[in-house]
């Protein structure tokens, strides 16, 4: 498996998220449009590419959320390669890469639909947090932090 890191502009990483939005439709239901409005790409500079076999298979990236702190976003891996450890590699090269540009922490909010991403989180040592910004009392939101510093 290769890490690419790019930005919003790379067309693996566009193509990875259109699946992740089409899955994520399907999933979130009549939620999706919420959620929606909050996962664009557009604005992206820190985003990774998984390579496996010259085949993009995953992605995530980070953008900047309050001062020292990245927030993980678009983080996809197509079903028929999950298992195999690339979110957790995408993840962690995201990590490395908030702390080379001097972030200490990270924040995140998934769907409680989406339990594999919950224990994703939870085991590379994310700990859940009160809902935060948009996601301050919705439902379906679960929050998490992991301070990143060297």
């Amino acid at each position: 498996m290769k890490l690419h890191r790019a930005d919003s502009s790379n067309r693996d990483f566009i193509e990875l998220v259109r699946a992740l939005d089409a899955e994520l439709a399907q999933r979130d239901g009549s939620d999706h449009s919420f959620y929606a409005q909050f996962n664009t790409i557009d604005r992206i500079k820190y985003a990774i590419v998984a390579y496996e076999d010259d085949k993009a298979v995953g992605c995530g990236a980070i953008k900047e959320f309050a001062h020292g702190i990245m927030e993980v976003k678009r983080m996809y891996t197509l079903p028929e390669y999950r298992g195999k450890g690339i979110a957790a590699n995408v993840l962690g090269e995201l990590e490395k890469w908030a702390t080379e540009l001097g972030y200490q922490k990270c924040v995140l909010e998934t769907g409680k639909r989406q339990q594999e991403a919950i224990a994703l989180y939870t085991k590379n040592g994310y700990q859940i947090i009160p809902n935060y910004g948009q996601y301050v009392g919705v439902e379906n939101s679960v929050c998490f932090e992991k301070e990143v510093r060297v």
